[in-house]
């Protein structure tokens, strides 16, 4: 079994830094699966604010970082064979849409995320991909479908002639 790095995932997807939560692949097939695994730690930045007295189950790791960490093993699956890790250049990735979620466990410091990812759909540039989170063998999260599209960067910039729309 082939296992990925942290270089082969940041020379693959444009995510950095805390926001980058994915740390290795393995069993990597091309356009069809693949396995990425994320160790969750104690000092990541959400038990920044948790203090002394924090219960155990104060500790279970948001869903909403599981999620992400899943659909960027996703993205990463989705463009394997054509990596972008800029972006601001190329083709970036967009998340479309994510459904049939459901939550059957939680994850605490000290348990590995193992993702896995299918591909279930590709279509031109837009891929539809499914799968399962575990973490200590236990499934914690499942996905029956999230879509992921390719675009030019250069068609989601603003209009030269108008100034950017501020919210």
């Amino acid at each position: 079994m082939t296992v990925y790095g942290i270089g082969r995932i940041k020379n693959t997807i444009p995510h950095r830094g805390e926001i980058l939560l994915v740390d290795r692949a393995a069993d990597v097939v091309p356009g069809e699966s693949l396995t990425a695994y994320k160790a969750v730690s104690g000092n990541e930045p959400c038990y920044a604010s948790l203090g002394q007295d924090a219960a155990a189950s104060d500790y279970a790791y948001p869903t909403s970082l599981v999620i992400e960490s899943w659909a960027q093993s996703a993205v990463l699956l989705s463009v394997w064979e054509n990596p972008n890790p800029d972006v601001l250049a190329g083709k970036v990735e967009l998340a479309g849409a994510i459904n049939e979620v459901s939550f059957s466990g939680r994850a605490y410091p000290g348990d590995v995320l193992e993702h896995r990812v299918r591909l279930v759909k590709s279509v031109d540039e837009t891929a539809v991909l499914a799968g399962e989170t575990y973490a200590g063998g236990r499934e914690v999260l499942r996905v029956g479908a999230f879509v992921v599209a390719l675009r030019d960067v250069n068609e989601l910039l603003p209009a030269p002639d108008r100034a950017p729309v501020s919210v």
